[in-house]
């Protein structure tokens, strides 16, 4: 007797991840393992850092510092990649940033001293910008609408298994080889990243309006026009004076070089980026450009004082050997993995601001335990993980809720800029975390800052700070 044949509802979507097709799981696997390579070469510098101390002689803030480096020039990598991604495509910025921080993590172990390895430093911040915006854009408009939550969660996880790899490689690479070998080796995986690159489609979304407009954007234009659309040499000088002397303020500022300037420089830096930030956002996006930037930096003095200072906490107040440090990186980094991985679906489930402020909320938890083990390896271990999954993991959203306010034809330029100015909180972050550990414990510093500032960017981001500053703001003019 024959089976009665199954039928079909024709209402009954395929699985979600049979709706991403086989062009949006290309997109992904090329940009993803570009994370996992922007991730080793980013952190090699977190593992290293007690070795390149002790050979160049260095104290604890020009170490730090070294951390702070990519930071301070990856807003211009974000403003130059991004431009050329909303100009020529997504694809040529990927391929472009690769290559830049490949470059700078070979100079890293080729560096001779601290000025030599604070500038290749510079490079690979250069190069780490633009793979986050234009990787990160690329995949979402790659992506169905309502999926690129776990686009943008699951891609950020790539970063994360990045930091555990590199992890794994540090105790076995370093005791034998020494700490420039790291840096040596972290330049291969770019040849991979670039073979997977050579084909790709273009993302569809910026196909689609460049379709519509017949025209290539040009996110510059508002630095370099007048408001009713001439040139103006005056407004370029104005804005390109003020990116050269942000840099240079940066530069004085995070080489502990500005002695009592100090805070006028600080002040000055954040005065022309801010300026940059409106001026980029144009009529219509200024408030908002700005009030993103401020979310972002808060969101980033909240996830780097363990990032960057976690290693150091572990080998110095802990006194782990390399071994065990690994072991406890492996878990912090497959608990942002995870909490990655889970981003994406709750993003998509509950919208990204109220799943990041929900989960960021949770976090606060295990905070001070994480800091309270001493011993006890294993349970360190678990509590990172779960301090990892739940704070930094949920940062996987970002590039969604970014995005999701930018329009597409300055969508990797505003996403650069504003990612990256904002990540300027990672270079202050390990910076004041040393600060605070001259007066108290490593281990108590971190603890304040991460639960201060989580707690911080649950009220910006829970509260849709952002989104009311420019619905006020920028609709509804006086």
């Amino acid at each position: 007797m024959d089976r009665p044949q199954r039928r079909t509802d024709p209402r009954r979507r395929p699985r979600w991840y049979r709706q991403v097709g086989r062009r949006g799981w290309t997109a992904f696997a090329a940009a993803w393992g570009g994370y996992v390579l922007d991730g080793f070469d980013f952190v090699l510098i977190t593992l290293v850092l007690t070795e390149v101390r002790a050979e160049f002689g260095l104290d604890a803030v020009q170490a730090a510092s070294l951390v702070s480096a990519a930071f301070v020039s990856r807003w211009l990598g974000g403003m130059l990649l991004g431009a050329l991604g909303d100009r020529y495509g997504r694809r040529a910025a990927m391929t472009a940033s690769i290559l830049l921080f490949s470059l700078g993590t070979l100079a890293c172990g080729l560096a001779g001293g601290y000025g030599a390895l604070y500038a290749a430093r510079l490079v690979v911040g250069l190069g780490m910008a633009g793979e986050y915006s234009a990787s990160a854009t690329y995949v979402m408009e790659s992506w169905p609408e309502r999926m690129r939550g776990r686009a943008s969660g699951f891609l950020i996880s790539g970063y994360s298994i990045g930091t555990v790899l590199a992890a794994q490689v540090y105790s076995q690479v370093v005791p034998a080889l020494g700490w420039r070998w790291m840096f040596y080796l972290g330049v291969l995986p770019a040849l991979f990243a670039l073979w997977m690159r050579r084909a790709l489609p273009e993302a569809e979304d910026w196909e689609e309006a460049i379709a519509e407009t017949a025209a290539r954007p040009n996110p510059f234009r508002p630095l370099f026009t007048r408001p009713g659309g001439g040139p103006s040499p005056g407004r370029a000088a104005l804005h390109l004076g003020l990116a050269a002397g942000a840099f240079g303020a940066l530069l004085v500022l995070f080489t502990g070089r500005a002695g009592d300037a100090a805070w006028p420089l600080a002040l000055f830096a954040a005065g022309a980026l801010g300026t940059l930030a409106v001026r980029l956002g144009s009529p219509g996006h200024r408030v908002l450009y700005l009030a993103l930037t401020v979310t972002v930096f808060a969101g980033f003095l909240y996830t780097w004082p363990i990032q960057a200072l976690l290693p150091t906490y572990l080998k110095t107040e802990l006194h782990y050997t390399a071994g065990q440090v690994r072991d406890v990186l492996f878990w912090a980094g497959f608990g942002t993995a995870a909490g990655c991985v889970l981003a994406g679906f709750t993003g998509d489930r509950f919208g990204p601001a109220r799943a990041y402020a929900l989960t960021l909320t949770a976090s606060l938890a295990f905070v001070f335990p994480v800091f309270a083990v001493h011993d006890d390896l294993l349970l360190l271990g678990v509590l990172l993980f779960l301090l990892q999954a739940t704070s930094f993991g949920i940062s996987g959203l970002l590039p969604r809720y970014l995005g999701g306010h930018l329009p597409v034809e300055r969508r990797t330029s505003g996403l650069g800029f504003v990612y990256n100015v904002g990540a300027l909180g990672g270079a202050v972050a390990p910076l004041l975390g040393a600060r605070l550990a001259e007066g108290r414990p490593l281990g108590q510093s971190l603890a304040v800052l991460t639960f201060g500032l989580s707690l911080l960017v649950v009220l910006l981001i829970g509260l849709d700070v952002p989104g009311r500053l420019h619905r006020l703001a920028d609709r509804h003019p006086s």
